[in-house]
């Protein structure tokens, strides 16, 4: 295992779309390990491949703060095949350390993925568990949580992420 860095927004690699996850092998379990590890150095709740320059669709998440209640979770290939009502929620991103804004989410979802090993699965979420995901799988399709802000915050949020990197007060890349 090991912490991996993590790219910061705008680097364009967090725009791609993600390749489905078809090997599952040593090698994954051992990505799996290390972004664990990652997201809980960081600290956060939730992290992507992308975040990490893997261009797949894998995530893990982990909405316990407690260090003894942790247990990352692992979803790879997820879909959200239902989304019912909606929600507004402040979000930040380990990608976009130090900002956060008010995102529109749904308030229930249902979502099958794989797991670790392979074996499908198919879990309804809602609160906290259902924002992340939410947000972790925008990651695997390109999109930033900013992006889904209304066009005028999310203007000034860009404006002070770029005064704040001319300060040096934020890393353009990871």
């Amino acid at each position: 295992m090991a912490i991996l860095p993590i790219l910061h927004y705008p680097d364009p690699r967090l725009r791609r779309d993600c390749l489905p996850v078809e090997r599952f092998d040593d090698g994954l379990r051992e990505l799996i390990a290390s972004m664990a590890e990652t997201m809980y150095d960081a600290p956060g709740v939730g992290l992507a491949a992308p975040q990490i320059g893997e261009a797949i669709r894998l995530l893990v998440y982990d909405p316990e703060r407690e260090e003894e209640e942790r247990q990352p979770r692992v979803v790879i290939n997820p879909e959200i095949v239902l989304r019912e009502g909606s929600v507004v929620g402040e979000e930040g991103c380990l990608s976009v350390p130090q900002f956060y804004g008010d995102v529109v989410r749904a308030e229930r979802i249902v979502v099958r993925f794989q797991d670790g090993d392979g074996t499908v699965h198919e879990e309804e979420h809602e609160g906290l568990t259902a924002r992340i995901l939410q947000h972790e799988i925008d990651h695997l399709d390109g999109v930033v949580f900013i992006d889904r802000m209304s066009a005028l915050k999310r203007d000034i949020l860009k404006r002070k992420i770029k005064k704040a990197a001319k300060a040096g007060d934020y890393t353009l890349t990871a």
